[in-house]
């Protein structure tokens, strides 16, 4: 690995990681709506010099200036000089020359807009990444690799998106990252510190599996109890006992919604209540033995 220093250092330890969750930069939320703010402070002054031109063109008896206001065609030729009247002439100039005005700073407060929009919608680094970094790059030393401003971007931390985030938030995966087998490097600042790395894809694939393991548990098992089980009033609590384990298991192991896990949870209460209700009406229709 070639030896860097400063902005270099970092860009190289940051871009290391396979799942990019290092990606993590300052999105200047605050600067972003000042400039939102004054490019719509300009937008409602352009709306009212249009307005008041527009007022002053209704109250006027000017034919020429009325046809300039309805025809986008008549508006071009007296902007073209077809107009014996240099007044005219002026008015429709000024009027072109506001009409591009508000077309140029329209398009630039949408499109600022929709950034913002999309910007608002990134996630926030986690804050085991969060950690990671500032202990292996941006700690107190002796030497730093980033100096001045940009050593201290990391503390503001509702300021910071994460370009590529995990993509499974749910409780199981958490606790995967948390205690999965990791490999130990040394920590780029050479001072003893280590920096734990794993797969991405590893966590997934077993969140996949205990997933699928959770599903089939379940599923059979409960078919087994009930199987087993012996009274009314048994099977019954069994119900609700199995319907809340599972709405559990959805809750904690998936990124299931809320509308997510209550129609699969009513589902599942079903299938099992269906279950249940075949077998009291084929135990009550047995006839007694002698």
């Amino acid at each position: 690995m070639k030896h860097h220093d400063g902005y270099a250092k970092v860009a190289q330890w940051m871009a290391q990681d396979a799942d990019n969750e290092t990606l993590v930069f300052r999105k200047f939320d605050e600067l972003a709506v000042h400039n939102l703010l004054y490019l719509q402070s300009e937008l409602l002054e352009l709306e009212e010099r249009l307005c008041e031109m527009n007022k002053v063109v209704s109250n006027g008896v000017d034919m020429d200036l009325k046809g300039a206001a309805r025809e986008w065609e008549v508006l071009q030729a007296h902007v073209a000089g077809d107009t014996t009247r240099a007044e005219v002439a002026e008015a429709a100039k000024k009027r072109m020359t506001l009409v591009h005005e508000i077309r140029t700073k329209l398009r630039e407060y949408h499109e600022a807009l929709l950034l913002q929009s999309q910007i608002a919608n990134i996630c926030r680094p986690d804050r085991r990444v969060l950690d990671a970094m500032r202990t292996c790059l941006f700690r107190p030393t002796p030497f730093k690799y980033l100096g001045g401003k940009a050593s201290r971007f990391l503390e503001s931390e509702k300021d910071l998106v994460a370009l590529k985030s995990s993509p499974d938030s749910d409780y199981l995966s958490r606790f995967l990252r948390r205690y999965w087998v990791q490999s130990r490097e040394l920590a780029p600042d050479m001072h003893g510190g280590q920096i734990a790395r794993f797969e991405e894809s590893a966590i997934a694939k077993t969140a996949n599996i205990v997933t699928v393991l959770v599903a089939a548990i379940f599923l059979i098992g409960s078919i087994l109890a009930f199987h087993y089980a012996r009274g009314d009033a048994l099977k019954l609590s069994m119900i609700a006992a199995f319907t809340i384990g599972f709405s559990a298991s959805i809750g904690l192991i998936t990124n299931a919604r809320r509308a997510e896990v209550f129609a699969a949870t009513a589902a599942y209460a079903a299938v099992l209540v269906v279950f249940v209700s075949s077998d009291l009406a084929g135990n009550s229709t047995q006839s007694p033995q002698p």
